[in-house]
């Protein structure tokens, strides 16, 4: 059973659990919780859980997602339990595999929920118009043509953002399939298991993803457009979760009387 020391903290490349940032600590979560639903059944998850002290309900039939159970039980644990179950499962962090330990900066420290958005560079007018439409119920996009500083190295910051999104979502516009750049962020959703949007205006969807059925124009506003993909976040197992904490979090300033 795990004790709660640190040398699990050496070997995924912090010091000690402390100095994990806490978009970190989720998205490690998230890696441990897609590992115990590949390997376990609900059986397992609760007895490989009950081994680092942390209790279950038992409550099987009320859920019909692995990863979402283990996530939901595996939130509010210490870091250093975080870090010692990712290394108890040979989980090695991806941020520091990678030499990237933050996000973008445009999403720096903050407590919405993360979309990235995938876009052609002749479009981003309307990815850009979606990103700020988005914004009101808690969820913050990136956008790579307007999002990134000249200063900052371009590449390195798209990297950032893929790796600690919390969903995706593709506008399919014109020439989106035949973009090498927006292929890439395809296949990088969908190898990291992140819930996948695909918003249709000019293009069906192509490859692994037109099998999921696309989000469709139908001359909407992006303001109700923004409120469909807040619908769809809000009603996913994938999502729901992440997304409800951002909304609880942010909206503390809400309740202070002025």
């Amino acid at each position: 059973m795990f004790t709660g020391t640190t040398p699990y903290a050496l070997n995924l490349g912090y010091t000690d659990g402390s100095q994990m940032r806490a978009s970190e600590k989720i998205a490690l979560t998230d890696r441990i919780a897609r590992e115990l639903e590949s390997r376990y059944d609900y059986r397992e998850i609760d007895a490989y859980l009950g081994e680092f002290g942390i209790q279950t309900p038992h409550n099987w039939n009320n859920w019909d997602n692995k990863r979402e159970y283990s996530k939901i039980h595996l939130y509010g644990e210490s870091t250093d339990k975080i870090i010692g179950i990712a290394e108890d499962l040979g989980i090695d962090d991806l941020h520091s595999r990678h030499g990237i330990s933050s996000p973008p900066q445009c999403w720096g420290e903050t407590t919405c929920f993360r979309l990235f958005i995938s876009h052609v560079a002749k479009d981003k007018d309307k990815a850009t118009r979606l990103r700020d439409c988005l914004l009101p119920y808690e969820i913050s996009g990136f956008v790579a043509h307007e999002d990134i500083d000249a200063t900052l190295e371009w590449q390195l910051e798209i990297e950032r953002a893929l790796y600690t999104m919390d969903g995706f979502l593709a506008i399919h516009t014109k020439g989106f399939r035949d973009s090498y750049w927006a292929q890439q962020e395809v296949g990088f959703a969908l190898g990291r298991g992140v819930k996948i949007i695909s918003f249709k205006m000019d293009e069906d969807p192509t490859g692994f993803i037109s099998k999921h059925q696309a989000l469709a124009r139908k001359n909407r506003t992006a303001e109700q457009i923004a409120a469909e993909v807040d619908t769809l976040l809000s009603n996913d197992p994938l999502t729901s979760t992440k997304l409800t904490l951002a909304k609880k979090n942010n909206s503390l300033d809400e309740e202070i009387p002025f």
